[in-house]
């Protein structure tokens, strides 16, 4: 662990990716990461993803949150030295606490816009939302109830999913919630972000992905071709029945 921070240095960009449930996140940050000159985006700070993080970096249990950020930028940044991480907005707020409380990155007084830009150098921010949030819902209200929360290859369902108006009312209410936690967010640090629609991502995947990669200033070979994406779209005939049934007031 010494040698590893005795090395770290900061990346020369970073970025994060914006995002509530359900919006796309892990669509577009498995596009970049493919890339190989985006870094490798994934919910790091998200604590209950920490351990399988540390675990896979050979990091002590106990480290500290500073030097447990240290450690991913220095251990996921491509060798173009780029950083990328994903930010859901339900815990944001606790994101910025965390960063402040270590005193690593300015003091805890310093505006939360500060601390950011001293932990992440230079960092640009991707938001990613989705056009129609009926269907963002029933995603999400499927994936509470089945475990699975990214579609691939080798993932199972840890349970059954029913129609539940309930459950799909109660995840429209917290999409509204967190896309307002985003536009706050935003609004009060007077901060440009590039805007990803799910929609254009899901009809043009590439093109999407290059696009964020250009708005980065990443620049990669045009005749590397993008691959399709790993995760999969969850949308299908269960989904169009819910939608059906929501709409017909069940």
């Amino acid at each position: 662990m010494i040698k590893l921070f005795h090395n770290w240095r900061h990346p020369r960009r970073c970025y994060v990716i914006c995002g509530v449930a359900r919006s796309g996140s892990n669509l577009l940050s498995d596009g970049l990461r493919e890339t190989g000159r985006a870094g490798r985006p994934n919910q790091f700070f998200l604590p209950a993803f920490e351990a399988f993080f540390r675990e896979r970096h050979g990091l002590a249990d106990d480290i500290a949150f500073a030097d447990y950020v240290r450690a991913m930028i220095n251990g996921t940044a491509t060798s173009n030295e780029v950083f990328g991480f994903k930010l859901m907005a339900w815990y944001l707020r606790d994101f910025l606490d965390r960063l402040k409380q270590t005193k690593a990155f300015g003091d805890p007084s310093d505006a939360d816009l500060a601390v950011l830009l001293k932990a992440f150098p230079k960092l640009q921010f991707i938001r990613i939302s989705r056009c129609d949030k009926l269907r963002q819902a029933i995603s999400k209200a499927r994936a509470a109830q089945t475990g699975l929360w990214k579609v691939q290859p080798g993932r199972t369902e840890e349970g059954p999913a029913e129609y539940n108006r309930e459950l799909i009312d109660r995840s429209l209410r917290e999409e509204e919630e967190e896309e307002r936690v985003w536009d706050s967010f935003f609004s009060e640090n007077a901060l440009q972000q590039f805007r990803v629609e799910y929609e254009e991502l899901c009809r043009s995947y590439e093109p999407t992905i290059r696009a964020v990669l250009t708005y980065l200033e990443i620049s990669v070979r045009r005749r590397i071709k993008i691959s399709q994406p790993v995760t999969k779209k969850q949308s299908d005939a269960i989904s169009a029945e819910w939608e059906r049934r929501y709409r017909a007031g069940e």
